[in-house]
């Protein structure tokens, strides 16, 4: 279903388009699709004939994502496993101060090396309503003004759906434009696209390394764009929308917090109006990455930033519960070994 078949399965029902507006917008809080407003309820509104088509559009649109598990953090976090309408699993997280992470992909084809979702391939798109229905699922649990597009999946290879999607959380979904956030490795189609939305969404890139050669190793199937064409299509948008790209870091000790990677950062970033976030890597278990140390983090900020380039550390939600993006759902299907905590938690009630 996408977001086009609900404007329609309301029409067909004889719903006018203020009508269908007030059923969509109820939907996207995550209330019941006839619960009127404050001045008037849905009896003195709504069409008898909508009214009654309600609870069988409900019942559908209940099944676009579902809750199967959740698993609350220490930092105020929690990833939320969303079951799809034909048994498919994608993955949530809700953020401290009101922020949720949404998937746009069944898996991922990127397949960078570092992340458990590229290591499953892409299986299938999310569609527009499913991608919202992550939305109006999370805003049951506490209320939603952020979302950003960083979940399992490649938004560019969904990028209809995906705008679909951000166009409806930008009007109807109260969102603020720039409280949306476009991830992407650096898809052409993107600095295409998002200048011609009616919503323009900040833009978030995966830059990760200052090296061209790392670069496709670490993101084997991402588009062969070297870091400073990104960087110069990212800057385009960026002035385009007046609001700062953030790019991304995943931070791989021995592979990326190098020296001569930070000075290549102060060449990069040089009077471009830009956020770098570096992401200290969450460990999977069976692959050779780690994490720098915390010493190592603190120097790496403090020597960005003193040198003009607007650095943050962005901790991936969840750390206590090794949750990083595509574990919970390959635990889910057996593909993925138990966590630390989740070990840590057997081995105390061992005798």
């Amino acid at each position: 279903m996408q977001i086009s078949d609900i404007h329609q399965r309301l029409a067909d029902l004889g719903a006018l388009p203020a009508h269908s507006g007030r059923v969509v917008r109820a939907w996207l809080q995550g209330k019941p699709l006839d619960c009127g407003t404050r001045r008037q309820s849905s009896e003195n509104f709504l069409p008898l004939s909508v009214r009654n088509g309600l609870p069988a559009l409900s019942a559908e649109l209940e099944q676009l994502a579902s809750l199967r598990s959740e698993h609350p953090a220490a930092d105020g976090s929690a990833r939320l496993l969303v079951g799809l309408n034909d048994g498919q699993m994608v993955e949530s997280v809700l953020l401290p101060r009101g922020g949720l992470c949404v998937s746009s992909q069944v898996g991922c084809a990127v397949g960078c090396l570092f992340c458990m979702t590229g290591k499953s391939g892409l299986l299938r798109q999310v569609s527009s309503a499913e991608i919202v229905a992550q939305v109006a699922l999370a805003r049951r649990f506490r209320p939603v003004k952020k979302v950003v597009f960083m979940g399992m999946g490649e938004p560019a290879h969904n990028l209809d759906n995906v705008l679909a999607a951000i166009d409806l959380l930008g009007t109807d979904g109260g969102i603020g434009h720039r409280n949306l956030v476009f991830s992407t490795v650096g898809d052409p189609r993107v600095f295409e696209r998002l200048p011609q939305q009616r919503v323009k969404p900040a833009l978030a890139l995966s830059l990760h390394t200052s090296r061209a050669d790392l670069r496709e190793q670490l993101l084997p199937r991402a588009p062969k764009i070297s870091p400073e064409e990104l960087m110069e299509l990212g800057e385009a948008y960026a002035r385009h929308i007046g609001y700062p790209i953030q790019y991304q870091w995943t931070l791989l000790k021995g592979i990326n917090d190098s020296q001569e990677e930070m000075d290549a950062i102060l060449r990069l970033f040089k009077g471009k109006y830009a956020v770098l976030n570096l992401i200290p890597y969450n460990s999977l278990e069976g692959d050779n990455y780690e994490r720098p140390d915390g010493e190592r983090i603190v120097q790496m900020v403090r020597y960005l930033h003193s040198r003009g380039v607007l650095t943050k550390v962005r901790n991936s939600a969840g750390q206590d519960i090794d949750g990083g993006c595509g574990q919970l759902r390959a635990r889910a299907v057996g593909a993925a070994p138990l966590t630390r905590a989740e070990r840590i938690k057997i081995r105390q009630l061992q005798p």
